[in-house]
């Protein structure tokens, strides 16, 4: 069964990709059309949602999908449910309105179950409106851990030496089953043969390079630069926005991803971390909150029980995590 979910998963945020790709290479158009600097990033969205739903149940039968999106707004802007549909016909062409409004409403599942998808349809809504990174994140959970995850960068270069300021004609996209590693291929091609990726630990005595959000306030920034300081490290971040960054940190393009706390009381959404962190403890790495502990989603839509994200190779978590520690970040 596994595979049979990793098989459709893979379809399901490939062909979303692709509809995420075309919007976004038609950012002025849209914007034009729907009057709204936002439209862009909304209209892939509610398509992908509809996209990654459609080809789930279409390969698996009738699922339990935990999604960001619902059908309400759209059914209520003419222009904008117009532009969306239009969007899901690149790879969708039989869908209509009717199809594509109940394809995005099996969205509205629950967690309260075994087994369910959630789905970040699109994850760096910055980095999509600047014409960067973003990523279609697609986990299934079951019993409160994920267990299969496709996550696809579409902008994001597999080459180390490509800029990841510019979108990458082919991207990436990252398959894991809990217990069989992940492996990474093409965005723009289901049928590449994907190649499996391991993750060396952090060798002692390199710099260790930070994978950062673009946006400052995603984390504590202040935070990070005292951790660093502390171990005795300090390194240009590699900026990029979304769940790539697990990804980055994963292919050992970066030795670590910290979300540290900005505010207080704040809980992260199980579908802004599950694939990821799938991805990056498949590939080798720790993936746990600022204490320690690791991510709980068996809670329901948030990451109740946990504070912030560390993800990193073995020696560098551990260095990161007694750094934490020992400057008292978080305790408050």
């Amino acid at each position: 069964m596994s595979a049979q979910y990793l098989t459709a998963a893979r379809n399901a945020v490939t062909q979303a990709s692709l509809v995420c790709r075309v919007v976004q290479k038609n950012l002025e158009q849209v914007k034009a059309v729907t009057k709204d600097d936002k439209s862009p990033v909304t209209v892939a969205d509610f398509a992908a949602q509809a996209v990654v739903a459609h080809i789930l149940t279409e390969q698996l039968g009738e699922v339990i999908l935990v999604g960001e999106e619902e059908s309400k707004s759209l059914r209520e802007d003419e222009t904008l449910l117009a532009a969306t549909l239009a969007a899901v016909q690149e790879v969708w062409p039989e869908a209509d309105e009717t199809s594509m409004l109940t394809a995005i409403d099996v969205g509205r599942g629950d967690t309260h179950h075994n087994g369910y998808w959630t789905l970040d349809p699109v994850d760096g809504t910055k980095g999509f409106l600047r014409n960067q990174q973003y990523a279609v994140a697609l986990a299934y959970i079951e019993r409160g851990e994920p267990t299969v995850a496709a996550l696809g960068c579409p902008n994001l270069p597999m080459d180390f030496g490509s800029s990841m300021d510019t979108p990458d004609p082919k991207g990436c996209i990252y398959l894991s089953l809990r217990g069989d590693g992940v492996s990474e291929a093409p965005a723009n091609d289901p049928k590449a043969h994907p190649r499996g990726i391991k993750r060396l630990d952090h060798p002692k005595g390199e710099p260790i390079r930070v994978c950062a959000s673009v946006e400052s306030g995603h984390s504590n920034v202040d935070d990070t630069d005292r951790i660093l300081a502390h171990i005795g490290e300090s390194s240009r971040p590699i900026r990029l926005d979304s769940q790539a960054k697990y990804a980055v940190v994963a292919r050992g393009q970066a030795d670590a991803y910290l979300r540290l706390p900005t505010k207080k009381g704040y809980v992260e959404r199980i579908w802004d971390h599950a694939a990821g962190a799938l991805v990056a403890v498949e590939a080798g790495c720790f993936v746990t909150d600022i204490h320690g502990n690791p991510l709980d989603f068996s809670h329901g839509r948030g990451l109740e029980k946990n504070k912030g994200v560390v993800c990193a190779p073995p020696r560098v978590h551990g260095l990161l995590i007694r750094a934490i520690r020992d400057l008292g970040i978080g305790k408050a």
